[in-house]
């Protein structure tokens, strides 16, 4: 059976606007237009990636922007108004994309590879052989990474850390916040020494002021400090960092004084910051907007076990359950996953701390 669909079949604002409507927030039915909040809030990640990267592409033809049926999502609507030549959309067909991007980087090109961090899901054995075995200098770029809100538990960027970080020559990166987005695109659009991926979340930025120019490229696999503290060293990826920024400040009413770490990298991860911390504080929490099992505080465990530094770890993140249909704010509460519930969390530990048991190790 073949069948011939509308969108917006019997709204007729809906069926002449069909990109518009096709995920659309609460509108008036009369006039069609949105309801906009009273409040104003800043810029979405996807527009500042966008917007950054023509910016970026104006200067250097060789940048092209790759995407698979989603370019409004991702943004790049825009820099396909302003640069059609230098835009590619496969349609949807993600195994392709990433397959084109690994010719156009064999033949000297930038190709920036914009997905949803689910969908991207479809072409893991293209990242693999096509991509990470010849080690070719691909930018992905993971949109709706973590938490996405309505779309459903099909939408969800819940596993993107896991399946990059196993795969050898790929780099992976997350900025806590949009000006951080745009550093980390220069840092991509820069890096020719192999695969290197950057996530994301869905969503709009804190406010950061942003740069028009002049940005500088990040050293590959270096975090930050953002707060000192000798009770417990919070280690944070991506969207995490401002939350355990937060929990951190709860905790310290009670107390208990945090050291927080921007990781900025999953991969490669800052071992000469990390493990010293984590050694000398003695109490380590990581925290991740993705699936535990595989994810970045298991990254962060492995790296400690491999330098000897026995210390309890306690991973927080996405437990292993479906994200399902909610608002991100509920989906968040939901997981655990707000400031308030880490530091309950946290504190919990640190007064009630679980006894340490080490195996007994026969001598041969």
């Amino acid at each position: 059976m073949h069948v011939a669909t509308l969108k917006g079949k019997g709204y007729a604002i809906a069926e002449q606007n069909q990109v518009g409507y096709h995920a659309q927030s609460s509108f008036n039915l009369t006039t069609g237009k949105a309801i906009a909040s009273n409040k104003p809030k800043p810029p979405s990640y996807s527009k500042v990636f966008a917007e950054t990267l023509i910016k970026l592409a104006e200067n250097n033809p060789k940048i092209v922007a790759i995407t698979a049926a989603m370019s409004t999502g991702t943004g790049l609507d825009k820099f396909q108004a302003k640069l059609p030549e230098q835009y590619i959309d496969v349609g949807i067909a993600e195994q392709h994309a990433v397959t084109l991007a690994a010719g156009m980087a064999c033949e000297g090109m930038r190709p920036v590879a914009a997905i949803y961090s689910t969908f991207l899901q479809r072409a893991f054995d293209q990242i693999v052989h096509d991509v990470c075995i010849q080690n070719l200098p691909v930018f992905f770029c993971l949109d709706r990474a973590g938490i996405v809100g309505a779309d459903g538990p099909t939408h969800q960027g819940m596993y993107d850390i896991a399946y990059l970080r196993c795969i050898p020559n790929m780099v992976l990166m997350a900025p806590k916040d949009e000006a951080e987005l745009q550093q980390m695109l220069v840092t991509g659009v820069n890096y020719t020494d192999g695969a290197i991926a950057m996530r994301y979340p869905r969503g709009n930025g804190y406010g950061i002021a942003l740069m028009e120019e002049g940005w500088e490229t990040l050293p590959i696999g270096k975090g930050e400090i953002l707060r000192h503290g000798d009770d417990v060293l919070m280690v944070a990826f991506g969207s995490m960092v401002y939350p355990a920024m937060q929990a951190a400040q709860i905790l310290s009413e009670y107390g208990i004084e945090a050291t927080v770490v921007n990781a900025r990298f999953a991969k490669p991860l800052d071992t000469d910051l990390i493990v010293p911390l984590a050694a000398r504080i003695g109490r380590v929490v990581t925290l991740e907007e993705g699936c535990l099992m595989g994810g970045f505080g298991s990254a962060v465990a492995e790296v400690l076990l491999d330098h000897d530094v026995v210390v309890p770890v306690m991973r927080i993140g996405v437990p292993d359950q479906l994200v399902d249909h909610a608002t991100p704010e509920e989906s968040m509460a939901a997981v655990g996953l707000t400031p308030s519930q880490i530091a309950e969390r946290i504190q919990i530990e640190i007064r009630h701390p679980k006894e340490l048991k080490l195996p007994e190790f026969e001598k041969v």
